[in-house]
Parts: structure tokens; sequence; C-alpha cells
């Protein structure tokens, strides 16, 4: 069997038991296109959901408005809260991510965690394009992931690189633009770059956090609580959200 047949069999699988609850979700790097073809062939009704954080590259709106054409569907963006992310930025500025890990997830929280968790909630299970062979972090993902309240099927985990690239071109798939100016990996537009060679694809996300900054520091709540720093600083963004008016 294929990697294709193993997509397209898990792909099948997942109709059979989630039905009209499934949704895929995608950044529209090449396996999220990929994810969304083989799923078009058998079950256009799926829903189409994106992250619009706010920060994107043209070429991802690029993308989504190939994607729209190609299949002939309305893709659904997902958009963070416009006061918390007016509250965060006012408080620590459009480039906070740059000011450490903490600060990082804190926009991450703010402009895709939230907004994601929000929508999903009405989605039993969804398809992502996740894949073992993208980072040491990914290695051991399992195609379906039932450990948290929606489920989480990656149909390519055991796909590589080339498999993506030879299924992309052999079925005249639309693929951002960045790709050919050296990008593996694609996100928001100020935390992606192109990777060098020898880096592992995601090399180029958040490219200035070094393995020492990636850990969140801790603080104690008044009540003694041990906090990580990104939590105290959304519940200050939250905080100051509740007093604003769009």
């Amino acid at each position: 069997m294929t990697v294709i047949d193993n997509a397209r069999s898990v792909i099948a699988s997942a109709i059979a038991e989630f039905g009209s609850t499934l949704a895929v979700l995608t950044s529209f790097q090449r396996e999220g296109v990929v994810i969304i073809d083989l799923v078009m062939q058998v079950a256009p009704h799926i829903p189409v959901i994106t992250i619009d954080t706010g920060r994107l590259p043209t070429a991802t709106h690029d993308m989504i408005a190939a994607v729209e054409q190609r299949y002939g569907i309305a893709v659904e963006r997902i958009v963070p809260d416009g006061r918390e992310v007016e509250a965060m930025v006012s408080s620590y500025g459009p480039d906070l991510f740059y000011d450490g890990v903490a600060s990082r997830s804190l926009c991450c929280n703010v402009r895709k965690v939230r907004p994601l968790a929000h929508r999903l909630a009405g989605v039993a299970a969804y398809f992502t394009g996740i894949r073992r062979g993208q980072s040491e972090t990914r290695a051991e993902i399992n195609v379906v992931d039932r450990s948290g309240a929606t489920v989480k099927i990656s149909p390519l985990a055991d796909w590589s690189a080339d498999d993506v690239i030879r299924y992309t071109r052999e079925f005249g798939l639309p693929e951002s633009a960045l790709y050919a100016a050296g990008y593996t990996s694609i996100g928001c537009d100020p935390c992606t770059r192109a990777v060098q060679p020898g880096e592992d694809e995601r090399a180029g996300r958040w490219w200035w956090e070094n393995d020492a900054d990636k850990e969140c520091g801790l603080h104690f709540s008044p009540d003694g609580r041990v906090e990580r720093t990104v939590d105290v600083l959304l519940r200050e963004v939250l905080s100051r959200a509740e007093g604003l008016k769009i």
C-alpha cells in the first residue's frame, strides 16, 4: 500500500466515524493543500478552516484564493478577538515576539490558540498536515490523536517531504511562492524565514530562539500557585481587553 493509499484510508475511516463534525485545519503549506485535495475528492462538504492571525504573508493570502478557486469552496477564516489584540499590542508592541519565548507564546495564544479553541468547540475531529519528519518534536505523533477534547488526525504522518512534493507536482496543486525562496515551513510573516542547508524543516520558525530560551519562566501567583510567565501576561492582556470597546 502506498503512502497515498494509507492517507486515503485514514481519511475514509475518519469520515465514517465523525461525518459532518469533521473539518480540515490548514495554514496552506504544501501538506495542507494535499490534505484538502484528498478530502475534497471524497467529502467536498467538509469545511476548510484557517487561522488569519493578522500577520500572515501575502503569499498565504494568495494561496487561500487559489485553493478557493480550484475547489469552488469558501475557506473559513478564524480571526483573533480584536480587543485582545489591541490590549496586547498597546501593552507590549506589535513585535513583542522578539522579546522572549513568553512574549512570543503570548502572541501565539492571542492570535492563534484562543480563536482556534473557540472555533473547535463545535468540531469533533480535524485533519492536519503534520508529518513526523518535520522536526524532532513531531517524530512520535500519532496518526489519530485522541488526547485532547478534539481529535487530531494526521493522514500524512508517515509521508516524507519528497512524498509531499511528488504528490503536489503530479496533481498540479497550487503551492506557496515562498517555497521557491527557500522556505520549508510557513507561518506568520515576521516569525518565518528561509532555512539554511542542513537545517531541519522547521528551523525557520522563531529562529531567534535558542534552546535555552525555549523554556518559559515561572512565576508565583499571590496565592502561591506556580504559573508560567505567558500565563501571567495573558491574564493581564485579557483583563485589559475586557475594558475595551471595538
